[in-house]
């Protein structure tokens, strides 16, 4: 099966009309709140980015966030597990670990090789909500001039966002803008 890229997309663009966002950033915390869903920070083992925990019986749901990791790095892990609640519904608990070495829930043997596809969903609706295609259509338009291989004027762009160069860069080539 593979990732439901458009249906992802076509998620991220209501959620952004829906509450009224016009520019970066995405204040994914503040929008979560808005989907009832709390976030909690918390100190974590370097591994472990975050979790998802729905109770299905009071109809809530708390993200938790490693409060060690960089900001943009929190940022990321709220807008993926914002992927899981939307995207995959009827899961109960979800952990994101680096290693995979933990589980939660049961998983094949493709988990652990990063080809797990509702990771690959989470990942893809976070990249979708926090570098909106539309948004940084507009912003490169507007833009004078971007050279890409201009580190400083890259980061001015990442920082806008609030993500890292690296993620901007992955994103910019997967839109076609620029080729790694």
């Amino acid at each position: 099966m593979a990732v439901r890229r458009k249906y992802i997309c076509k998620v991220v663009e209501r959620l952004i009309k829906d509450q009224c966002i016009q520019a970066a950033p995405i204040f994914v915390e503040e929008l979560a709140r808005a989907l009832g869903v709390e976030v909690q920070y918390q100190p974590a083992d370097d591994k472990l980015s975050g979790f998802l925990i729905r109770d299905f019986k009071n109809h809530c749901a708390v993200i938790g966030v490693n409060s060690s990791h960089h900001k943009n790095r929190q940022r990321f892990t709220i807008a993926h597990e914002l992927g899981h609640f939307l995207l995959h519904e009827g899961e109960k608990v979800h952990v994101d670990r680096i290693d995979y070495s933990f589980q939660v829930k049961l998983r094949n043997e493709d988990s652990s090789k990063g080809i797990n596809l509702e990771e690959k969903e989470a990942n893809y609706f976070a990249a979708e909500l926090l570098m909106p295609a539309s948004f940084l259509k507009k912003d490169l338009t507007n833009m004078e001039m971007l050279d890409l291989l201009d580190e400083e004027g890259l980061k001015k762009l990442a920082d806008s966002y609030r993500v890292s160069t690296q993620a901007l860069t992955f994103r910019l080539a997967y839109l076609g803008y620029i080729q790694l």
